[in-house]
């Protein structure tokens, strides 16, 4: 069996040591390894110590290098493991460092799972079906996310959901009603609301457009639809195109023949 000849501190990490039999070099590993087999110099090696040893170094690499990637944020097990995996630590290894962060603290699904939560309901304003989502992509267990959602309330949606309604509908107010309705509606299941809570969510607000916004409004998107059909087309098919993109957009037929009236005495 080989026996230690030399053990010398790393240059570049001096939490390191090199391990030589026959002052050859043999392998590297960290300081707690070397405590805990106690490897000293003409201390002899089975080829199963030697082995055993250089697998506790790869997990202890291994967890240093997932206390690293959790230095900068909570992180899900999923996450850890896929980045240990991206890093080429076999399974074995990254089974044993998973178990080890569990032990010290630095891994925990369940508060990991409900501090997600709490961020995307507070600053991406999601519901259930996205932030699940985004649980799914760390990995995190079916069973799980659904106790840890069951935790967010039909009424604290809606609570959120009216919010950011109320945010687009300010936001879009130069739009027709029709179109603030659906962009409301696109950005609430885009954002993981059911059809249920978005209708309650947007029954409360007010749409309506006295005859100054109409106008106002009309001004702008139908001079923009003349100007995009005016260049290939003329008289009654122009008129017709722009009336049926503004019909389309949600413009009362009054306010439509008004503002073709108008255009056309511009034109004259």
């Amino acid at each position: 069996m080989p026996i230690i000849s030399k053990i010398t501190q790393g240059k570049k990490n001096p939490e390191r040591y090199n391990v030589f039999f026959e002052d050859k070099y043999a392998f590297s590993v960290d300081e707690a390894v070397l405590i805990r087999y106690q490897l000293t110099k003409g201390k002899e090696l089975d080829q199963w110590t030697i082995e055993e040893v250089n697998f506790e170094d790869e997990v202890r690499k291994a967890y240093n290098k997932a206390l690293y990637y959790l230095g900068f944020r909570m992180r899900s097990e999923g996450e850890v493991r896929q980045k240990l995996k991206e890093k080429e630590y076999g399974d074995a290894v990254i089974d044993e460092a998973v178990k080890k962060l569990y032990v010290h603290s630095f891994l925990d699904d369940q508060q990991f799972s409900e501090a997600l939560m709490k961020t995307q309901i507070k600053s991406g304003k999601k519901g259930p079906r996205a932030i699940q989502q985004d649980m799914q992509k760390r990995g995190i267990d079916k069973q799980m996310q659904k106790d840890v959602l069951d935790s967010y309330s039909e009424e604290e949606q809606l609570e959120v959901a009216k919010g950011l309604a109320e945010k687009i509908a300010l936001k879009e107010k130069m739009k027709t009603p029709s179109q603030i309705n659906q962009k409301i509606s696109d950005t609430l299941m885009r954002k993981g609301y059911n059809y249920a809570l978005i209708k309650l969510a947007i029954e409360d607000l007010n749409f309506e457009k006295d005859d100054n916004q109409w106008s106002e409004m009309i001004a702008v998107q139908g001079d923009k639809l003349w100007r995009k059909h005016s260049s290939k087309l003329t008289g009654y098919d122009l008129k017709s195109k722009v009336k049926q993109g503004l019909y389309q957009k949600g413009f009362p037929s009054e306010v439509i023949n008004d503002y073709l009236d108008k255009k056309e005495l511009e034109d004259d």
